[in-house]
């Protein structure tokens, strides 16, 4: 099994990562909302699409992000089943999970058949349900990405490139450019110049925007059509 994820929890309740000194989420809903969601143009980009989309993501932790997006996907009301890839060094226990989505019961709920199947063995698992299947990849980030489909979008991780900089090196955002859809999309709460470049040299076409509540500002990515 996978080691699991220390972490403690602040006085408001909110998980925080012990390995990096950094918060999983400090926004929470509202802030996966404004920075994956908005990052990615989505639900927007969901309204009239037909085809299956596929969404991933670095670093699994709570499942937030997730139970996030799918509540999303299913107000859109979009045709096509979603397919999200997401992959995690060290994966949280439910019991976490649980406690870090509780305070959104909705989310909860949409979420728990899904984190309910996996365990910490490492390598790929997967679960679906109607139409949405997550895929759980537990491990190596530049290792199994190499397993990753295209994708239509990315949520790249949450704990800054200072906290964890094997999430933002050139060979792994390159990798992320391989799995990406020309026109594909990718969002971070960083906006650190070095993400920004790298991202850049790998072929996205990069922007700093505003971000959320005190965070001054975050990054969007589109990867260049060619």
């Amino acid at each position: 099994m996978a080691p699991a994820h220390p972490l403690s929890w602040d006085e408001e309740g909110r998980p925080r990562s012990d390995i990096y000194d950094e918060a999983f989420f400090t926004g929470g809903r509202a802030e996966v909302e404004h920075v994956y969601l908005g990052g990615n143009g989505l639900p927007a980009r969901w309204h009239g699409w037909t085809g299956p989309f596929h969404l991933a993501e670095l670093g699994f932790g709570t499942g937030l992000n997730f139970a996030v997006a799918l509540a999303a996907w299913r107000e859109a009301g979009a045709p096509g089943p979603l397919q999200v890839t997401s992959i995690e060094h060290a994966p949280l226990p439910l019991a976490a999970q649980r406690r870090a989505i509780a305070p959104w019961s909705d989310l909860w709920a949409l979420a728990e058949p899904f984190l309910a199947a996996f365990t910490a063995a490492p390598g790929w698992q997967e679960v679906g349900h109607g139409e949405v299947t997550l895929s759980l990849g537990i491990g190596e980030a530049e290792v199994l990405i190499g397993d990753v489909a295209p994708a239509d979008a990315w949520f790249l991780d949450g704990f800054s490139p200072a906290r964890n900089p094997a999430m933002w090196t050139p060979t792994l955002l390159s990798a992320v450019a391989r799995a990406t859809r020309p026109g594909g999309t990718a969002a971070t709460f960083t906006a650190a110049g070095q993400v920004r470049r790298t991202l850049a040299e790998v072929g996205f076409t990069v922007e700093r925007r505003p971000g959320f509540a005190r965070k001054r500002h975050m990054t969007a990515a589109v990867l260049d059509r060619s």
